[in-house]
Parts: C-alpha cells; structure tokens; sequence
C-alpha cells in the first residue's frame, strides 16, 4: 500500500522546537519532490516549504516567508523519510500538518495542486 505518514506533532510552549517526520511506504521518495504544508483553523492549506528531489532535481528547498529562518527541512533518501525542523515557534505555527510529495516536476514549489499524494496530518499545537 503506498502511503505517507506523518509523526512528530504535539503540543509545545512558544520558542519551543518539534521536528516531524514523514515515512513513505511502498514507493522510494528517490525521485520526488517533498513539501509540508499546513492548516489553521478556518484558513486554507498553505505551504510551508519543499525540497526537490536529489536524483531528478537538485535538492533545492523553499521556505514561506513566515517560516524563513527557524524551520529546516530535510530528506533521507536512505531511510525514505522527509523531515521538518522547526525552531523558535510562535502560536500562528498552530496547525495540522501534512506532507505531500509530487513527481511531476524536477523542482519542488509550496503550490497544494502540484502535489498528488498526501499524508493524512500530524497536529502542531504552540501554547502557553
């Protein structure tokens, strides 16, 4: 069964850190491109950031401006997994997380219909 799953949400103080994980399972992620994306309460799904494939692109990340500078992302393509770093957060991070990968282009972008499989969400909740 191919699917993604997510790990690593939870609840956290404010400048507090999480890492999440995202496992593939019966696919390899070698040629896909990675991205997290996230969901507030009554607000859409927006990009968090991506990085492109090694083998098929160049490994390349994006960030959203909001997260630029306190969140990592990263890949193992030995452990088949994608992980986001996220340092320094602030209760505007709230939200369910997903990740998402895409074959479809070489380079990776935070746009949600680029992407065709999805994870089902780990929730990140930041408060004091």
């Amino acid at each position: 069964q191919l699917q993604l799953v997510e790990s690593g949400g939870g609840l956290v103080q404010p400048g507090g850190s999480l890492r999440l994980s995202c496992a593939a399972s019966g696919f390899s992620l070698d040629y896909y491109s990675i991205a997290w994306f996230r969901q507030a309460p009554g607000k859409g799904r927006e990009g968090v950031s991506c990085i492109s494939s090694l083998r098929s692109g160049d490994g390349s990340t994006q960030y959203a401006d909001s997260v630029k500078g306190r969140f990592t992302i990263s890949r193992d393509n030995a452990d088949n997994t994608g992980d986001l770093h996220m340092n320094s957060l602030k209760p505007e991070d709230t939200g369910v997380y997903y990740c998402a990968v895409t074959d479809r282009s070489r380079f990776c972008d935070l746009v949600t219909h680029s992407y065709g499989r999805w994870g089902k969400g780990t929730q990140v909740t930041v408060s004091s």
